[in-house]
């Protein structure tokens, strides 16, 4: 089964490869845009076909591994 883990920053804590993206946008052109956040998707094939395992074994590995949760939220979904 495929599970997707989403992580991003918390509300607060700067993204510099957000600021980097965005300078990058308005030098080329696009006028207009507000903040920038950058976050990362990971894309993981688990051994199991129960959504319930697939999720919490998710969860595990982004608190062990995949996500800085002092400064990072994650959010875990089964892919379609």
């Amino acid at each position: 089964m495929k599970i997707r883990v989403f992580v991003s920053l918390k509300d607060g804590v700067l993204d510099p490869q957000g600021k980097a993206v965005g300078h990058a946008l308005e030098s080329l052109g696009f006028k207009g845009v507000g903040e920038v956040r950058v976050n990362r998707v990971i894309e993981l094939d688990v051994a199991t076909q129960d959504n319930a395992a697939a999720l919490a074994e998710g969860e595990a590995m982004a608190r062990a591994l995949l996500a800085n949760e002092v400064i990072e939220d994650f959010s875990v979904e089964v892919a379609a």
